[in-house]
């Protein structure tokens, strides 16, 4: 959010209209993105199934298009569950939540 942020503001700066994103706040000037992230609860392996498949399919269907498929994407982490390769570093097997490890 915060890189979606800052290209949206250098945007507006070119294009003008970056006024109307100004706010009264002590710890910014400008707010560009809600803060609501919609943020749902994953009760289940079931429901974790669901959204992982949504979050890898979301760039490479519709008018994404970004890549051939979910795990050729190089941002997703498709290929971490399917081939236990952490590009990143940084993942965690939802799963193993729900497993106890």
């Amino acid at each position: 959010m915060k890189f979606t942020a800052h290209e949206f503001k250098k945007h507006l700066r070119l294009n003008g209209g970056f006024e109307r994103y100004k706010v009264n706040a002590s710890n910014k000037m400008y707010e560009f993105l809600q803060r609501d992230s919609l943020g749902i609860e994953i009760w289940s392996r079931e429901v974790a199934r669901q959204k992982l498949d949504y979050i890898h399919a979301n760039p490479v269907s519709g008018k994404w298009q970004l890549a051939k498929d979910d795990i050729s994407y190089f941002y997703s982490s498709a290929g971490f569950y399917e081939y236990d390769i952490d590009e990143f570093d940084f993942l965690n097997n939802l799963y193993e939540v729900f497993d106890g490890k």
